[in-house]
């Protein structure tokens, strides 16, 4: 069912008795051509894209639990491509693209919205780092505006524009920014995929590979073996737990990332906010909340779940920020597990083990890289070679040396 005006019209006047469902619950067949590891944003996007850019529709996608019940749900919905590096800026810029025409192409209301992102800085120094950014971004066919305090203070006149210690200066804006509905997402891709004959299995938990002469030819699951041609892992923060199965160590840590929303406010943040003198990133949602967070929590989880240090260091960036919001009311919080590469920058590469492939390594960078970490990954288990804008996304890089230190924090994924 293709959804509409004429398609909301219709159900009314048949009082919604015909609406199906979103998509389907197969059963898993024996086998198919390509197997994707997990059912968040990535992997829903890799089954959409390989069906609808390649034509490759005997897909299946395992999920262990439901869909959105990973990343994809437990993040804070900002999209921009305001990156610096030639591997990176390219790759965001893209998903930024796919992001701007993604509701007409899946047919759903994921509400994008390009509200703007706006990076604070604090310092001559920082300002020069921005400018070089806004340049690189420009260059890559991104857009980008260096804008001085008084600009600010006309967006946002609440800041602390005067703070003893980090007066706001001025900042980089990227109009073309913004945010979107995270399930939404998830739920766009899972329908557009299975409208598409891809099957979307939920409860089906990978507990092993299938290897044949060093070859991997499916996986073994709680619902029974699947085999396939290629097999594709985009498990996010769980990646390592699955790829040891397989043998492999990756170069990725886990963490916690917490996130938290406030009580519903009148509208104060038209845009995306993030601090220069430390981290934390703030917006509205439409219901009315802010929604806000910060640094990873220092230590490796795979809880979805944070701990209170990181709440109390969040909250105390949002106050230096913006004294007004200390009196809102907190409501809850949530935490994503972040596969936190060595060098801050994604994989989407082969593996050393024939028809295995891997999509991992986000950071912080996940949500934002949906539709061109799909797209790219859809490219490579289609044609067997990494997309152009993907291309500095190697495994290898790390034995190389040819790492893609967005942050230039080091090989510590903690100072991310």
């Amino acid at each position: 069912m293709r959804y509409s005006v004429f398609s909301i019209l219709n159900q009314a006047l048949r009082g919604n008795t015909g609406w199906k469902p979103v998509w389907r619950e197969p059963e898993p067949r024996p086998a198919y051509d390509i197997i994707i590891v997990g059912g968040g944003g990535h992997g829903l996007a890799t089954a959409y894209y390989l069906s609808n850019v390649y034509g490759i529709t005997n897909v299946a996608v395992l999920e262990k639990g439901y869909l959105g019940s990973g990343n994809i749900g437990r993040n804070t919905t900002i999209i921009r491509s305001n990156y610096l590096l030639d591997g990176n800026e390219p790759f965001y810029e893209m998903s930024l693209k796919l992001w701007e025409g993604l509701e007409q192409d899946f047919n759903y209301n994921a509400m994008v919205s390009q509200r703007g992102v706006l990076n604070l800085y604090h310092s001559d120094g920082q300002r020069d780092a921005y400018a070089r950014r806004g340049n690189a971004m420009i260059l890559n066919g991104a857009d980008a505006e260096l804008i001085d305090q008084d600009r600010v203070r006309a967006m946002y006149p609440f800041l602390d524009f005067d703070n003893g210690r980090f007066p706001i200066q001025g900042g980089l804006l990227q109009r073309r920014g913004g945010s979107v509905r995270h399930d939404g997402v998830a739920w766009g891709y899972a329908r557009g995929a299975d409208s598409r004959g891809v099957d979307i299995i939920q409860h089906c938990e990978v507990q092993g590979f299938i290897m044949e002469g060093g070859t991997c030819v499916g996986v073994e699951t709680s619902r029974g073996p699947i085999r396939a041609n290629r097999v594709g892992v985009a498990a996010a923060g769980s990646s390592s737990r699955v790829m040891e199965q397989a043998g492999m160590r990756l170069p990725i840590e886990s963490h916690v990332l917490q996130a938290f929303v406030s009580e519903g406010l009148k509208p104060i943040i038209p845009g995306v906010i993030t601090y220069g003198a430390g981290h934390f990133y703030i917006s509205q949602s439409d219901k009315g909340g802010l929604v806000f967070g910060g640094d990873i929590d220092g230590y490796n989880s795979y809880a979805q779940r944070g701990n209170l240090p990181i709440l109390e260091h969040v909250c105390e960036g949002g106050m230096a920020l913006m004294p007004a919001i200390g009196k809102a009311r907190m409501v809850r919080s949530w935490g994503g597990i972040m596969d936190m590469s060595m060098d801050g920058s994604p994989i989407i590469d082969r593996t050393p083990i024939d028809g295995l492939y891997l999509n991992a390594g986000w950071c912080y960078g996940g949500f934002k890289a949906t539709p061109a970490s799909g797209y790219c990954f859809a490219h490579l288990l289609a044609t067997g070679e990494p997309h152009d804008n993907a291309a500095a996304y190697r495994l290898d890089r790390f034995r190389s040396g040819a790492v893609i230190d967005e942050k230039g924090s080091g090989a510590q994924p903690n100072l991310h």
